[in-house]
This record gives structure tokens, C-alpha cells and sequence, in this order.
């Protein structure tokens, strides 16, 4: 029976940590764990076997780093096909000695590396990297697809895409979330359920990063926004060493108390740290707890890289500024692949109250699908709105809904056969919102009724795609006023109905209401009030108008959507701001840099220099700026990707800087060594902290991954760096960390060692023996500063 039916009747448990039994068995600090399926087969075969006498249902493959980056193709069909073959017998005889049906999962981990524009790898590169590793192990007889330990959405989409494409077999997946059930680059659990269910995953869940105490909120939240099954892999507390080992405390019958607070997952495992006895442990624990498969939700979600926007809870803003209708500057911004325009807009709209951005870059003369490509990344490289891709160009809407970062809005189809053939394809297979215009080859009737048909039409022939309902909201069309007088009531009319008859959201795009009248704001607010009351889900509409804007935070206060009237009075204070709305939304280097606007620092960088020195620039702007960023990374109000985005945005204002300063007086601080340790080659985390490093003016030494502790020894003596920075993602690897920090004590005895890593905790540091553990990249920086 295949996995995803056997789910629905009953719990399956997953095996627990490989890398744990395989140092046990033998394996060496910085071997390869995948070559084992190779070279000792019977030591990969016997794993499998105690997990399953453990009562596993569930094992993993050997191939969680198995990928070209590590690989040669010969090589990479090899440890694949052995990975699954030796899984595969030990689940014949698993089925054959206990009955029921036994699964074999195919084991992909991230690649360790971040993905454009944050770090150096394509998105379509990511793609075909997972594409090869899926194929091979789909051929070879894996029952499901599970990528775990993901930190990143985005490398998580080209994951599951990859596999959609490239196979037929279920997917599951998998995040590390930290103690603030977050991920490295942002996102909060009901971001990762709205990307992973838009993708069509068959189970989401959990994985790594802390053990199950801290684990709890985290599957709370899951089980509150998932419709699909809920996965729990967490590790069995945290790591520490112990005579050169890593170690982890949670002895089973802890590990298994702590999994009955999460009895509402449909499977449950274990990852670093547990063995077979946790998993038997666990398996006795919840033999007597009931089961129920994960109940199906009605929230309709669009998402960003960092957050969830619930369409229906109450009244969405779509910001409508970032199309060219109408507009002249923008038009001419287009043609002249003015990205910087474009993401003004997109900053204005974001600072005056839009829940999501409208997209639309069509214009005749451009390259609709180029275009859309490029400010869907910039967009989303600065700004942490769900976006709307608005186009009704197919292969533009395809190439945009591939890159786009979250769970769009797709805007739009409509009644017409040909539209919904070829749009809903694409919605199904990338994932979003789609939204439904009351519209055919007959055009736009002129009743409330007849446009109701035609949602009712749109809604039967998505769920044949296997769109569910609660992915459409239906657009019931805004005619001006002008030309016909009852457009509006039909409009209102409509959307009364079909939110009646169907239970959808609704959209509108307001301000048509106007075209043709004088003084289009009043009529605009006023239309808008009545949508509202209507039960308007979402507004596209101008977050620049304060008469928009007053009506919306007006109605919130009425209609018992703003506690304490608190959002209208914080909008009544702010009168003068709301003035200045239309202003550049970058006025000065320093906000440039707090928006990680790289262009727009340059340039306001170089206009500084006019009046000011180079270091009244760094040590009145610059250093201000970031140490701002870092403050609100610390305190969890910025993520990852907005960091990375100042930084660079303030390295590109450095760079300017030091063009034009005297040649003695562009020196850097002092020199630091980084490196990621022997036999990890993950260097996300290292590559994070060099480039905060670089923008507060150090002068970074950057060994790159996989390197030999002579290798650190050797570089810190040549250049005389007073500091190392040392990263581990693996606990395969951190034994390798703690003979780098013992060569660096005996021959570099002077130099400080500041330790990071997925892996690691600070009592974890200190027995390593390092001067500093570093969290995160801003703490980092703050223990350079310190010196």
C-alpha cells in the first residue's frame, strides 16, 4: 500500500540518527558518510536492521549529502544505488519477520550553500543538483522522496520542484527550526506549511536543530496550519563533547515522554543524538494513544520568504503601484530597466501599510518575461511581502511563479476554457492563490447572477486540477461608475453573492470605480468602505492614498477588527508622515543601507563625498546603519536575508569610498582567518559571517570548507591574524573542530578562536576550548569588535 494511504489510518515512525552509529562502527572524523554504502555495506544493512527491529516503519537512506557537489556522476549512481538496494532487502526482510508494510525514504539534505541573490548559487542550478540525486534514487526503488534539515524556503522549493519534475513519488518535507521556531533565512512555520502545501508535499514537519522540549511550539504550530500530515524528527537534546566525542543526554525514555506532547504527528522519528532505543522507546510510549490524521484547514495562505498572510481573517492590502497602467514614470522606468524605481515603489508601499505587492511589469515593448524575472528577485531580495504575480502571459506567469519566493497570489484567470488550460496547470504545479475574474468569451455580464456562474465555473474546473477552494478568490470585476451608474452595485452585489453561495475569498481592484471622474480619490475611498462591508477579502488599491488609507483604518475601527481603536489612533498621529508618503522612499545613505538598496547606496554614497570625509561617511552612516540592522537581527524583528541585503548594500557604499580616499587612509582593521572545518562542507553559515566581517572593514581571510586544521594553522601564522573563526554544521565534523582548536593552542598561542555552527552550543564551545561561540553572524562581528 502506498505510504500516503497508509497515513491516513494509521502513525508511522521513522528511524533516528545515522551519523551517531556510524562513528560508533568506526567512521572518521571528515569521511564521507555515503561512501560507507560502498566500502562496508554490512555496517549501513545492519543500521536499517536495528531500526526496524526498533519498530521503525520508516528508514532513511545513507544519501543525506549524496550530490554532485561531493560527487562525480559514477561515483554519485553508485552510493545512491547502494544506498537504496541496502535499504530496500532490509525492508523485505523487515516486512517478511513483522508484517505490514515497511518503507524505504530517499534522504536528501541541503546542499550548503545559499542560493541567489544571498549567496552564489542559481536557482535553477539548486534545481538540477536535487533533479540528479531524486532520479537516480527514484530508479533505483525508493519509496518517498524526504528532504530534512532545510533552513532555507527557497532552497527547499528548487528541492520539491526538482522532485515533482523528476519523479512520482511522494515528497516530504522537512525543516531545522531554531528555539524561535524560525529557519536561518526567516521563515516562521505557517511561511514553510503555505510554500510546502502550495508545492503539494505529502507530509510536512520538523527536523534537527534542538531536541523535543524546545521542538513542542513548533509542532503546535504545524498541527494548527497543516492540512497534510505532520512530521517530528528531534534531536536528543543538545550536543556536547566528551572525550573528543559528541555526545547527546537525552537517554530514550526522556526523549519518548517528551514525543507524547506531540501525539497529533502522523510520523515521528528522531535525528542527531538518538538511537534505536529512542525509537523503541517512543514506539512503547504511544502504543496506546490514539490516532487521528491531520484534519484539513480552510485557511487561504500566500507567503513570503519570512511570513504568512491569512487571506479571509480580515481585510488585505494589495498594493497596486508597481504596474505600469497609467502610469507614465513607471512606463518610462521599464523601458530604461530602472530596477531602482521599481523597488522604491515597492518600499513606499511596504512602509505605508500593503500586506502584499501586485507585480505587473507588461509592456509591449519590453521583455515582459525577462523583466517580471528580475523584479520578482529584486523585490523579494529587500522586501518581505507575499507577492501578487499579476500578468496574462502564460510563460511570463510560469517563469515568475518558478522564482518567486513564498506562495503567490496568481492574478489571474477567468471563465475562458483557453485561459483556465493554460493557467491552472501552472498553479497547481508552483503553488498559490489563484484569482478568479468574473469574465468569459462572452465578456463581463452585466448581472450579479451571471457573474456568480461564472466563479461557480472557475472553482469546478480548479478542483478538477485538484485546486482546492480555499486557493481561489474570486475578482468580481470594478466597472467605472462613469459610463454605466449601476457598475457598482452589480460589483457589490456579486461579491455579496458568491462569498454566500461558494464560501470564497474576494478580491477587487478598486480604484477602476473612478476612471473618468475628477477627484478620483473620494469616490474611490467611498467604493471601497462599501466593498468592505461587503466582506471584501483583499483590496488592490494605491497604500500612498491617505483617503484610501482612512477608509480602510476607519473601517477596521467600525467593523471590530482593531482593538482599542489602537491602529487607528497610530495612523491619526501620523498625519505628517503620511504627507510625505510620495517622497523618495531612500532619502539618505543610511536608510539605503537599513533597505539593502545596493544601488541607491552607491549613489547617495558619492553624493556624501562631496561634503563630507570618507570617515564621517563610515563612522556617521555606515556603521550606524548596520549596527542598526544587527540590533534588529538580534532582537528577531530582521532575518538573514534582510542582513545580508544591508550588508551588501553597504559594502557597495564602502566601495565607493575607498575608490576615493588617499591611499594611506583606506586601510581595513585587522586580519581574520575563516574556515569551515575538515570534512563539512557546508559554508552558509561561514560565508554570512566573512561578508558582515568584510563590511565592518576587516580584512577576511576566508580558507573556504573542508579545510585541514595545518591548513588554518598555516594561514593564521602567514598573515598574522590575531582571530580564527572556525564553522561546523555537522557532529560528524566537530571532533575535526576541536583538533583545529588544539594545533591552533599549541603552534598560534596568542590568537583568539571564536567557534559557530548549527551543531554547537556555548558549553559545547568551551569544552572545545575556543575564546568565543558565536550564534549567529552579528554576534560575530560584535566579539571582532570587542577586540
Amino acid at each position: 500500500m502506498r505510504i500516503t494511504e497508509i497515513l491516513k489510518e494509521r502513525r508511522l515512525f521513522l528511524d533516528g540518527g545515522t551519523g551517531t552509529l556510524l562513528h560508533a562502527a568506526g567512521l572518521a572524523a571528515g569521511e564521507l558518510p555515503e561512501t560507507w554504502n560502498i566500502k562496508y555495506p554490512e555496517r549501513i544493512a545492519a543500521v536499517h536492521r536495528a531500526y526496524f527491529d526498533a519498530g521503525s516503519d520508516v528508514v532513511c537512506t545513507n544519501t543525506f549529502g549524496a550530490n554532485i557537489l561531493k560527487y562525480g556522476d559514477d561515483e554519485l549512481h553508485d552510493v545512491i544505488n547502494a544506498a537504496v538496494n541496502i535499504a530496500d532487502n532490509e525492508r523485505r526482510a523487515a516486512e517478511a519477520k513483522y508484517g505490514g508494510d515497511k518503507f524505504v525514504a530517499l534522504d536528501i539534505g541541503p546542499l550548503g550553500k545559499l542560493l541567489k541573490p544571498f549567496g552564489e548559487l542559481d536557482f535553477e542550478d539548486a534545481v538540477r543538483i536535487f533533479a540528479k540525486t531524486v532520479k537516480i534514487g527514484a530508479a533505483a526503488g525508493a519509496d518517498v522522496v524526504l528532504f530534512e534539515t532545510f533552513t532555507d524556503t527557497y532552497e527547499l522549493k528548487a528541492a520539491i520542484v526538482a522532485a515533482k519534475e523528476n519523479c512520482n513519488l511522494p515528497i516530504f518535507a522537512s525543516c531545522a527550526f531554531d528555539a524561535c521556531g524560525k529557519l536561518m533565512t526567516g521563515a516562521d512555520v505557517p511561511a514553510v506549511v503555505a510554500l510546502c502545501e502550495g508545492l503539494g508535499v505529502s507530509a510536512v514537519g520538523a527536523n534537527c536543530g534542538v531536541g523535543p522540549d524546545l521542538l513542542i511550539p513548533v509542532a503546535e504550530k504545524l498541527f494548527e496550519y497543516a492540512s497534510v500530515p505532520v512530521m517530528i524528527k528531534p534531536n536528543a537534546g543538545l550536543p556536547r563533547e566528551e572525550n573528543g566525542k559528541t555526545v547527546f543526554d537525552l537517554v530514550p525514555d526522556d526523549f519518548a515522554r517528551n514525543m507524547t506532547l506531540m501525539s497529533k504527528a502522523s510520523l515521528m522519528g528522531g535525528c542527531c543524538g538518538t538511537t534505536p532505543a529512542h525509537i523503541e522507546a517512543t514506539v512503547k510510549a504511544m502504543t496506546n494513544v490514539p490516532y487521528a490524521c491531520q484534519k484539513k484547514k480552510t485557511r487561504t495562505l500566500v507567503s513570503s520568504y519570512s511570513h504568512a498572510v491569512e487571506l479571509g481573517e480580515r481585510p488585505m492590502l494589495i498594493g497596486e503601484r508597481i504596474n505600469p497602467t497609467g502610469k507614465k514614470a513607471f512606463k518610462e522606468a521599464l523601458r530604461n530597466h530602472d530596477i531602482g524605481y521599481i523597488l522604491n515603489q515597492a518600499t513606499l508601499e511596504e512602509k505605508a501599510g500593503a500586506h502584499i505587492l501586485d507585480v505587473n511589469v507588461g509592456l509591449p515593448e519590453i521583455d515582459e518575461t525577462e523583466m517580471m524575472v528580475e523584479a520578482v528577485t529584486a523585490i523579494q531580495s529587500v522586501i518581505d511581502l507575499p507577492l501578487q504575480i499579476d500578468t496574462s502571459t502564460p510563460a511570463t506567469m510560469e517563469a515568475a511563479l518558478r522564482v518567486v519566493n513564498g506562495k503567490p497570489l496568481i492574478n489571474s484567470v477567468n471563465g475562458k476554457k483557453e485561459v483556465l488550460e493554460a493557467v491552472l496547470p501552472l498553479a497547481k504545479k508552483y503553488g498559490g492563490v489563484v484569482v478568479g475574474l468574473t469574465l468569459d468569451e462572452n465578456g463581463i455580464p452585466d448581472t450579479a447572477e451571471g457573474r456568480a456562474k461564472i466563479a461557480g465555473r472557475i472553482i469546478e474546473t480548479a478542483e478538477k486540477y485538484g485546486i482546492d477552494k480555499k486557493d481561489i478568490i474570486i475578482d468580481t470585476l470594478t466597472l467605472a461608475v462613469a459610463t454605466d451608474s449601476n457598475a457598482a452595485k452589480v460589483t457589490l452585489d456579486a461579491l455579496r453573492l458568491i462569498k454566500e453561495r461558494y464560501g470564497v475569498g474576494t478580491c477587487l481592484g478598486v480604484s477602476n470605480v473612478s476612471f473618468g471622474l475628477p477627484d478620483r480619490d473620494r469616490i474611490n475611498a467611498s467604493f471601497f468602505t462599501l466593498a468592505l462591508g461587503a466582506g471584501l477579502t483583499a483590496a488592490i488599491m494605491n497604500p500612498l492614498s491617505d483617503a484610501m488609507m482612512n477608509a480602510y483604518r476607519n473601517y477596521l475601527a467600525l467593523a471590530g477588527f482593531d482593538a482599542g481603536c489602537a491602529e487607528y489612533i497610530a495612523s491619526a498621529s501620523k498625519t505628517d508622515e503620511r504627507k510625505a508618503a510620495n517622497a523618495p522612499a531612500v532619502a539618505d545613505l543610511r536608510t539605503a543601507v537599513v533597505s539593502g538598496l545596493k544601488d541607491a547606496a552607491s549613489e547617495l554614497a558619492d553624493a556624501e563625498l562631496k561634503t563630507k570625509t570618507a570617515m564621517e561617511i563610515i563612522d556617521g552612516m555606515l556603521i550606524p546603519a548596520l549596527t542598526e540592522v544587527g540590533d534588529g537581527f538580534a532582537k528577531n524583528k530582521i532575518f538573514l536575508p534582510q542582513l545580508l541585503m544591508s550588508a551588501e548594500a553597504a559594502g557597495a557604499a564602502f566601495d565607493v569610498i575607498r575608490a576615493k580616499m588617499p591611499a594611506g587612509e583606506a586601510t581595513r582593521k585587522y586580519k581574520i582567518v575563516l574556515a569551515t572545518v575538515k570534512g563539512d562542507i557546508h559554508d552558509i553559515g561561514k560565508n554570512i559571517v566573512r561578508a558582515l566581517l568584510e563590511n565592518y572593514n576587516y580584512e577576511v581571510i576566508d580558507l573556504g570548507r573542508d579545510v585541514p586544521p595545518e591548513k588554518v594553522v598555516e594561514a593564521t601564522k602567514k598573515s598574522g591574524a590575531p582571530l580564527v573563526g572556525l564553522s561546523a554544521l555537522m557532529t560528524t565534523t566537530v571532533p575535526a573542530m576541536g583538533e583545529t582548536v588544539n594545533q591552533l593552542r599549541a603552534e598560534c598561542p596568542n590568537v583568539k578562536i571564536m567557534v559557530g555552527g548549527a551543531v554547537l552550543t556555548e558549553d559545547y564551545s568551551a569544552m572545545l576550548g575556543a575564546d568565543h561561540y558565536a550564534p549567529d553572524a552579528m554576534d560575530a562581528v560584535k566579539y571582532a569588535e570587542s577586540l
